[in-house]
């Protein structure tokens, strides 16, 4: 990210750091608190502040954005004895698709994206060790630690503040494949319930459906086909309109037909059934199976897809 190496062990000292392509139009306070790793985050903007820190000899507010060659000024700052993502392991995944600008991969169940959150690690600190000499390498968007398929990484800033946008505008088309309980009715084809963030008494996150009228709430949309009906539960094909957290997750709920396996809002005594029972299926059936977007460099319409995995496609097998 950029020419530097930060020492944790010595005394802090003046740092002049050179932005790369990788921080090209990125905020000073963001450049800042990547690269200040254990640093408060209001120690960060005092110094800001303070016009301690420069962009090219000059004082700059905090949503200052760098430019490729820009040389930032960093005050002496002590930062943290914590070695970032250090306990995580190398590890590639399964590539679906990759450039100069995009990396795609077929993400496994039961791996988070990130750390964080009781999660000493995940994707994205595992391919930034695999990938050392990566300039750069940014999550797009996220998948649930239990949801498996296809994930989508920027190895540009360029291409990452594109994608997002893309995503934010709706201009992409995300379809999972999802197993859930109960006779889906074929004519049911479109959920459109708002939804509202919300903690738990252990303070855990959680997503409620809300009423129309409760001003915190967010209109949800998604949109369910069935792709193949069993004796008690359903394979349904599943478009997100809007990517509100969990939101398939909830919707279906919602509507009586939980995911198989769903740990937090799911049909606990289906769950043990299908984990115990013959199926021996102990986890979240919820597969990104497709993701379409426009390339962010060249506007090529990209169709990405993962195919079910083994155990999910077993069990429809089984059923």
């Amino acid at each position: 990210m950029v020419e530097a190496i930060i020492g944790t062990k010595v005394a802090p000292q003046v740092q002049r750091l050179v932005v790369d392509e990788g921080s090209d139009g990125q905020r000073l306070d963001n450049f800042l608190l990547r690269v200040l790793k254990g640093v408060p985050k209001t120690h960060v903007y005092r110094v800001i502040r303070s016009g301690e820190v420069r962009i090219n000899m000059g004082r700059a507010a905090a949503d200052a954005r760098l430019a490729l060659g820009d040389e930032v000024r960093v005050p002496p700052v002590r930062t943290g004895e914590r070695p970032d993502g250090a306990a995580a392991p190398p590890r590639e995944f399964a590539v679906l698709f990759e450039d100069e600008h995009l990396l795609a991969i077929d993400k496994p169940a039961g791996v988070a994206v990130h750390g964080g959150s009781g999660v000493s690690f995940g994707v994205i600190e595992q391919l930034r060790r695999a990938r050392p000499q990566a300039k750069f390498l940014e999550l797009v968007h996220r998948l649930d630690k239990e949801t498996s398929g296809v994930l989508l990484l920027a190895k540009r800033r360029s291409a990452l503040t594109a994608l997002q946008d893309q995503f934010r505008q709706r201009g992409t088309v995300k379809v999972y494949a999802a197993l859930v309980v109960g006779r889906w009715r074929a004519s049911h084809k479109v959920i459109d319930v708002p939804l509202l963030k919300t903690t738990d008494a252990k303070g855990d996150r959680q997503v409620r459906v809300a009423a129309h009228a409760d001003d915190d709430a967010r209109r949800s949309i998604t949109l369910v086909k069935v792709a193949r009906p069993f004796a008690d539960c359903t394979l349904l094909e599943v478009t997100l309109k809007t990517g509100r957290t969990h939101q398939i997750r909830v919707h279906l709920a919602h509507e009586g037909h939980p995911i198989v396996g769903d740990p937090k809002y799911g049909d606990f005594a289906v769950n043990r059934q299908f984990a115990r029972g013959e199926h021996r299926f102990a986890r979240m059936f919820l597969h990104a199976r497709q993701l379409a977007f426009d390339h962010p460099a060249t506007g090529e319409r990209i169709t990405l897809e993962a195919a079910l995995p083994d155990d999910c496609a077993g069990l429809l097998e089984a059923l």
